[in-house]
Parts: structure tokens; C-alpha cells; sequence
């Protein structure tokens, strides 16, 4: 099967000459087309950072990561703004939406930043605020709209530009059990239905659970890794509990 993303051995080192701190560690696996894959760890674990350097918002220290055949540490400059605008969609914790720009304003800016042409744009805003279940509140502005809303325009954002990988950052984090439910099972539809591939990080077992593989860091390195196969949700959300056991993280970074 064809791999979207190859993580090859990343290192990432901050700090100074005399107090570095190693926060990825040598860390290397692929994510196939088509896959829904978590990233899990306690917090400091070097997940998100992980997600930074796949992300591009920060570079590795070592190593390479492959996004649809391009190696992205290679990439500057105008080259590296093409690369976000075209191969990646970004679902963040905080929504990141433009509060003077309506829903619609929102999903279209990216294909507006591309120079699509108004019918296109039209077009594909619609299929993707349908697919996410916002077609009723494209007009309205985001301090309208509840944050499980929010949250499923920011992932129409995501997806209206048809990229390579879409990048999820604690997508639930601010949201109540009934909004992260919603958009889980989006996100869900746009993976199964749509072909779509997600990489995911979150600390909670139950937003995991709707992944179909999961990786667990520990002090910057893979820790373990488990598939979902034939499991049940509920099965799933088990083992990974039981991981998350095993890795000594605190209650409240598992549930």
C-alpha cells in the first residue's frame, strides 16, 4: 500500500550547546493511504513536537519525514508555504478561525489563496460543509456558532483543499462530550467514506479509539504501537487503556 508519510529515525533537539534537551528521539514508522493513525503520550512525551516537525511548524533536528513522495526537511521558503497550502489540511485544538470572516469566509480562504476560480470555490465549500454536516450555518460568523460548530468548520477548512494528509492536534480538546462525539464520527466518515488520511494527536483514550492504530511515545521514542483489526470501539478503547497503564501516565492522561 502506498505510504503518505514516512518518519524516518527524527531527531529533535532544543536548548543550548550546554543544556539540550532531546524531545524526539530517534522515531520512525509510515502511514499508509487511507489510514486513521493516533499519536498518544503524557504530556511530555515529545508527541506534540512529533506533530510539529510532520507539520513543518518546526524543523527536525535529524532525520527526514516524506509526505507524498516530497522529503519536507529539504523544503524553504516559498517551497515550504506551497507544500502546507497543498498537501496538508490542519485540524487545531483552538479552531482557528477568523472571527470577522462568516463559515463559508472560513472553509474558502485556502482555495481563495489558490486563486480558484469563484464557481469552483463555490462548489467545493458546499460539498465539504455537507460532508460535515454545517451547510445551515455557512452565513453566520464563528462567535454565532457553538464550538462543536466551530470545530466542524475548521475541519471543512481541512478538507476543502483535498490534501495528502490532514494533521489533527488535541481535536477534541475543547469540546463537551456531546460536540467531540459529532465531530469524531466526521472525522470517522471522512476516513472510511472519503479515503481521507488523518494522523491524530490526543492524551484521551476515547478520542483514540476512533483510530484505526495507534502509537504511543514515551520520553521521545515509540513506546508501543497497537491495530485495531477487527476490534469493537469498546474493545479498542480498552487496550489502549491498558497501554497508557503500562506507560505510567496519570489518570487524567487517559481519560
Amino acid at each position: 500500500m502506498e505510504n503518505i508519510l514516512e518518519v524516518q529515525k527524527i531527531d529533535k533537539y532544543y536548548g543550548t550547546k550546554n543544556n539540550l534537551t532531546k524531545a524526539v528521539d530517534g522515531i520512525n514508522f509510515s502511514v499508509a493511504k487511507g489510514e486513521f493513525v493516533g499519536i498518544m503520550g503524557a504530556s511530555g512525551s515529545g508527541k506534540t513536537t512529533l506533530l510539529n516537525c510532520i507539520s513543518t511548524i518546526d524543523r527536525v533536528t535529524a532525520g527526514n519525514i516524506i509526505v507524498n513522495g516530497t522529503d519536507i526537511t529539504k523544503l524553504k521558503g516559498n517551497q515550504l508555504n506551497t507544500f502546507r497550502r497543498d498537501e496538508l489540511g490542519f485540524i487545531f485544538q483552538d479552531f482557528n478561525l477568523l472571527d470577522t470572516l462568516t463559515v463559508y469566509e472560513n472553509i474558502a480562504l485556502a482555495l481563495t489563496i489558490k486563486k480558484e476560480n469563484a464557481a469552483e470555490i463555490d462548489k467545493k465549500v458546499k460539498v465539504a460543509a455537507e460532508k460535515l454536516d454545517i451547510t445551515k450555518i455557512l452565513e453566520k460568523y464563528p462567535y454565532q456558532i457553538s464550538g462543536g460548530e466551530k470545530q466542524r468548520t475548521a475541519s471543512a477548512r481541512a478538507i476543502v483543499t483535498d490534501p495528502k494528509l490532514i494533521l489533527a492536534d488535541e481535536p477534541t480538546g475543547a469540546l463537551d462530550s456531546r460536540s467531540a462525539r459529532h465531530l469524531l464520527a466526521a472525522l470517522e466518515t471522512l476516513n472510511k467514506d472519503l479515503g481521507a488520511t488523518i494522523l491524530m494527536v490526543t492524551h484521551d483514550a476515547f478520542t483514540a479509539s476512533y483510530a484505526n492504530r495507534i502509537i504511543f511515545i514515551k520520553d521521545g521514542k515509540i513506546f508501543n504501537e497497537i491495530i485495531k483489526g477487527n476490534d469493537t470501539r469498546k474493545d479498542f478503547f480498552q487496550k489502549i487503556i491498558d497501554v497508557q497503564t503500562l506507560l505510567g501516565g496519570e489518570l487524567n492522561d487517559v481519560v
